[in-house]
């Protein structure tokens, strides 16, 4: 029968086998089931990526790369305007002297670098019956008023201190839209020549002869271009904040043999009293905690040798790289200080009695003056000899005492001038030039080393976070598969916004939150950057995501995929047979 299949051959209902032809019509029951079983695979493939997507909070890389290349190519410049002002009615309004300190402060402009002070200059004669002013100021408020001449009486019947107040009172009173950028040095003759450089933002100066413009000129040049703009240092190096904001000053008191003798001391009643106000200056540059602790059996490392001229243990400044003894001082107890926060030791070694009185001697042989000194990127360390310890020693075997509290503070003032070095400014200004004086701060930084410090770190912070940005955004690019979630993004665009205040504050030259913002910016980079979501997981590339999922899939979906294509040719071929067949019916009819 020709409508049956023969199992034999494996031919369908209506072909002939004799002629090729097929006399029905080819049945789409096996085509329609074998492509569904394909169309459910197809509908399955937006399931699967959606089941495996990342989640990727969009980064701002535009808006990163923009800020980044501007700060290259463009170093931030704070806005400064200095000012002399001349109080005496012999001298003679003269644009030459207002040139000639400009020249000598551009000469400490050679080089473009972040932080540098885009400054202005004007000098101003007042002498009480007339005034003059030379030069340009940024605006009105920043031109000094006249009407001063009466500051040199007043200043006379003063000293020094009372002089630096009286002039801060009275340029906050004639530059007050302006005071914080404002940088003043009042000249008057008189006859013993001296530089005072206040602890504020202004210095005053007494010449002999106001018409020697070549002198006057360098002097208000020096204290403009070496102290206010430069902070007096060379290179301007300072320790690097941690990353995260924060420094850790931990201060240690170790006894190096116990068996000597024992000291305590009342650092928290005395020591946290006196670093207060540096805490509080410091404040827009990093978030400063301070610890205590005290430490037995703490030998240093170096050796000493007795001196029996002087009576004394001398280590040379030679030995000092080895005095510090870290397998026997344990100073690491921070329990404050995160994997990101910067640590900075202070220690106060009292020596045993084997080598007691300790000194440290100099390079140029003489002995240390604060018998203290520094180690950079870690700290400082100061030697404490207890009173009498050499007599002590052979009368008493064991005492047991504090540290006398003028002890302890003549020692925070050394840790004081130790955390200024760390920080790149001088312990302390001594001049070979006589004449010159400065004033010291109870906050252990002048108002004008604050404003170096505030522009340095704003800088270092900018660039700082932005290449940390930088990277983040580099790294999120290359790796597609990677998970940023939206704390990620959050902190970013948090970081961005606070750099961008940074930059705003730069341009009106506010330093204190310049600094501050800055150092956000960097914070939250640095928290972007390291976010624990990203620390713990591995990502892998496409060609591995494929190589996971492509032994699972593959061999399943090449055969549904062949026994469609093998159905579809089945058809229409069965299909061509069976219009064949009606061609031909119809011709033959």
């Amino acid at each position: 029968m020709a409508d049956e299949t023969n199992s034999g051959t494996g031919t369908d209902a209506g072909t002939s086998t004799e002629s090729n032809q097929r006399t029905t019509k080819p049945g789409t029951k096996r085509l329609f089931l074998t492509v569904s079983i394909l169309v459910s695979f197809l509908l399955g493939v937006p399931f699967l990526l959606k089941s495996t997507e990342i989640h990727r909070s969009p980064l701002p890389s535009a808006a990163i790369s923009s800020l980044s290349d501007h700060l290259q190519s463009k170093p931030p410049s704070f806005p400064c305007h200095f000012q002399a002002i001349f109080l005496s009615p012999s001298i003679q309004p003269d644009s030459s002297l207002s040139l000639s300190i400009a020249e000598k402060l551009n000469a400490h402009l050679t080089t473009q670098t972040c932080g540098n002070c885009n400054f202005t200059f004007s000098a101003t004669v007042d002498s009480g019956s007339s005034c003059h002013h030379l030069g340009n100021a940024p605006s009105d408020a920043c031109q000094w008023r006249c009407g001063g001449a009466g500051l040199v009486d007043a200043i006379a019947d003063r000293d020094d201190r009372e002089v630096d107040e009286l002039l801060q009172s009275t340029v906050n009173k004639r530059t007050g839209g302006c005071a914080g950028r404002v940088y003043s040095v009042f000249v008057m003759e008189g006859e013993r020549e001296r530089v005072v450089v206040g602890k504020h933002r202004h210095a005053w100066m007494v010449v002999k002869k106001l018409d020697d413009s070549a002198s006057v000129s360098l002097m208000i040049g020096t204290v403009f271009g070496d102290y206010f703009m430069r902070g007096g240092v060379g290179k301007g190096e300072y320790v690097p904040v941690g990353s995260d904001g924060n420094v850790v000053l931990s201060y240690s008191l170790l006894n190096s043999d116990p068996s000597d003798w024992v000291y305590d001391w009342g650092f928290q009643m005395t020591g946290e009293v006196l670093l207060g106000p540096v805490m509080e200056a410091l404040a827009p540059v990093a978030n400063i905690t301070i610890e205590s602790q005290v430490l037995y059996h703490a030998p240093k490392s170096s050796t000493s040798y007795w001196d029996d001229k002087l009576e004394v243990y001398v280590v040379n400044t030679r030995d000092l790289p080895f005095f510090v003894n870290s397998n026997e001082w344990h100073l690491d107890t921070s329990l404050s200080a995160s994997g990101r926060s910067k640590v900075l030791q202070f220690v106060v070694y009292v020596p045993s009695a084997s080598e007691c009185p300790l000194y440290i001697r100099t390079p140029e042989g003489e002995m240390s003056k604060t018998n203290a000194f520094i180690s950079p990127m870690w700290g400082g360390v100061a030697i404490w000899n207890p009173p009498g310890c050499s007599m002590q020693s052979q009368e008493d075997p064991l005492v047991r005492d504090s540290l006398p509290p003028q002890e302890l503070e003549k020692i925070i003032e050394i840790f004081i001038g130790q955390l200024r070095l760390l920080f790149g400014l001088n312990s302390s200004y001594v001049e070979s030039n006589p004449i010159y004086k400065f004033l010291a701060s109870e906050k252990g930084f002048t108002d004008w080393e604050l404003d170096l410090l505030y522009r340095q770190h704003t800088c270092f912070n900018l660039l700082s976070g932005l290449s940390t940005l930088q990277s983040l955004s580099r790294l999120v690019e290359s790796l597609p598969r990677m998970i940023v979630m939206d704390e990620i993004g959050k902190q970013v665009e948090l970081s961005l916004e606070a750099a961008n205040l940074a930059k705003r504050n730069i341009s009106h030259g506010i330093n204190n939150a310049s600094a501050l913002s800055s150092t956000r910016a960097r914070a939250l980079a640095e928290d972007a950057f390291f976010h624990p979501s990203i620390m713990s997981i591995s990502y892998s590339s496409m060609e591995h995501y494929f190589a996971i999922y492509m032994p699972f899939f593959a061999p399943v979906t090449l055969h549904v995929l062949l026994a469609a294509m093998k159905e579809v040719k089945r058809y229409y071929a069965e299909r061509s047979k069976y219009l064949t067949f009606r061609a031909s019916k119809v011709k033959s009819s």
